[in-house]
């Protein structure tokens, strides 16, 4: 049996609780990374309760304590930024030889990365839970001028070939054709997609009480590019259409989200939910009462290789779901009869809601224990993160004496 490795996981985010989006995977990662008896230590932003969560999950956690970490963090891109420099020195005070190889979650722990192989001459894996500044897009020219973001995307994208790492794990075939176009070896990547927690995503039940008004549910962090144009005038064409229908939005209540509200309630007949911060247990619940799901995306190269969690709860739920055509879920889901893929316009969006809300669940219902079983197989994140490790074993082993 393979001794175990000693890895140092390295993390822009905090690692427990989970925060959203990307930052789910990690606990799960690490999780398989200790069963399979490997020594881990994680090098992130403090936690609350650290000496607990070091228990709990079997870790070394070294915290950066040089200021707040976070997805709700201010001035947070401006951090991002600098946060590299910082946790390439806290990764380099642990001690040379004291680990066997670097695990990276996210593009900017990926720029700390790349530059200890230079020093550590350790092997690298790379994760990318996502196209991080791809997603920067949508957001107004005059807070991301379009030269600047795609000179970030180049060097994001980049990051593989310019540090030579040793192995790439992506979140989606897409992410993955754009490395190699980029250079980086085919065969050095790892496409694992992003998963969820098929125990805390049971498919429900039952369907909920007819006669009641329908309920289009959205869950998530609420980013810029979650709720755009298309968001609004899909709304726009459902309330025309069907005034009795209920928006609820499952999440923090963020700026993104204040700001879609607030021009929403121009529409006559709008009506919502907005839950406020929901723990990740407790979304299915919120979900298995609602009519059809939604993802509104804007398109973006962070969006079209974004493969997106909330398409995968809605289907294991077992909810009838619109998403826009984003590249990555595109592939996976097509054919489902649980999903519908509307044009990047939101009076499409808005047509493909009402036809769900249209169709007898008779249609679609006998369908869905069959869609729920498929995702729960393939993309819970036990399986997933067993695909992950495995090749960063294999990575390791490659390496040589090295390691």
């Amino acid at each position: 049996m393979p001794a175990p490795l000693r890895i140092a996981f390295l993390t822009h985010e905090p690692f427990y609780p989970p925060s959203g989006g990307g930052s789910a995977e990690a606990v799960y990662l690490v999780e398989e990374m200790t069963r399979r008896g490997h020594v881990v230590h994680v090098f992130g932003p403090q936690i609350p309760d650290a000496e607990a969560v070091a228990r709990k999950f079997g870790v070394q956690l070294h915290p950066f304590t040089r200021w707040e970490m976070g997805r709700y963090a201010r001035l947070r891109n401006f951090k991002y930024l600098a946060y590299p420099f910082f946790l390439k020195r806290l990764v380099a005070a642990a001690g040379r030889g004291q680990f066997d190889l670097i695990f990276s979650q996210h593009a900017i722990s990926a720029v700390a990365a790349g530059q200890l192989k230079r020093e550590l001459a350790l092997p690298v894996v790379m994760n990318f839970p996502d196209l991080l500044t791809g997603f920067m897009e949508t957001w107004p020219a005059y807070v991301a001028p379009k030269p600047l973001v795609h000179a970030l995307m180049r060097y994001e994208i980049s990051l593989p070939v310019r540090y030579q790492v040793d192995g790439v794990c992506a979140i989606s075939d897409e992410f993955a054709d754009r490395l190699a176009a980029r250079g980086y070896p085919r065969e050095k990547i790892c496409p694992i997609y992003y998963g969820y927690d098929a125990q805390a995503f049971p498919l429900r039940a039952q369907l909920p009480p007819a006669g009641q008004p329908p309920v289009v549910v959205m869950h998530g962090s609420f980013d810029a590019h979650h709720l755009g144009a298309i968001a609004f005038d899909g709304v726009r064409t459902v309330v025309a259409r069907k005034p009795e229908t209920v928006f609820r939005f499952v999440g923090r209540r963020t700026a993104g989200l204040e700001k879609f509200l607030q021009r929403a309630q121009t529409i006559p007949n709008f009506k919502f939910e907005a839950t406020g911060f929901t723990p990740y247990a407790e979304v299915s619940a919120r979900l298995a009462t609602a009519t059809v799901g939604i993802v509104p995306y804007e398109e973006s190269a962070g969006t079209h290789c974004a493969f997106v969690a909330k398409i995968v709860e809605y289907v294991a739920t077992g909810l009838p779901t619109v998403c826009t055509p984003l590249k990555s879920v595109q592939g996976y889901f097509k054919g489902d009869p649980l999903v519908k893929f509307a044009g990047f316009n939101g009076p499409d969006f808005g047509a493909k809601i009402l036809a769900w809300l249209a169709a007898p669940a008779g249609d679609w219902q006998p369908h869905a224990a069959a869609s729920a079983a498929r995702v729960r197989a393939e993309l819970d994140w036990r399986p997933l993160c067993r695909k992950a490790v495995d090749f960063t074993e294999k990575v390791c082993r490659a390496a040589g004496p090295a390691a």
